[in-house]
């Protein structure tokens, strides 16, 4: 079984070092104290974070449950520029086209692709990208 520590689990799920301590503490995250330190059951978290993934595929244009933002439009990539840190991302929505600019990492990490689905996720003056997986 292969353990993480605090930073690695916060790495994995995207969240801030303290926020996952507080989970692990309310139990709401597999864990286990050594004097004083977490470690998480990598399988654990990997296995919570499918389970989350299957759920926003069910409510595919609904809110995500982790998300305060209301406008979630579903689309395909038309188009993916690589570039350096950052990503530019052409998404067909309809028969409109958005751009987001997000990082390197984020693209890569989404796995997105041209042709593949994904989501404009629209809070304020900001558009986030998300898929289903």
């Amino acid at each position: 079984m292969n353990l993480l520590d605090v930073r690695q689990a916060a790495g994995l799920l995207h969240l801030n070092v303290k926020r996952v301590q507080q989970l692990a503490r309310e139990g709401r995250l597999p864990a286990t104290r050594v004097g004083r330190k977490w470690l998480f059951p990598e399988r654990e978290l990997v296995a919570l974070l499918g389970a989350a993934r299957s759920d926003d595929a069910k409510t595919a244009v609904a809110p995500s449950g982790g998300l305060s933002a209301r406008n979630r439009l579903a689309g395909r990539v038309t188009a993916l520029t690589l570039d350096g840190l950052m990503a530019e991302v052409r998404l067909a929505i309809g028969d409109q086209e958005l751009v987001s600019l997000i990082t390197r990492a984020s693209a890569e990490r989404l796995g997105l692709r041209v042709g593949g689905p994904a989501f404009a996720v629209i809070k304020s003056t900001d558009v986030l990208v998300a898929t289903e997986e």
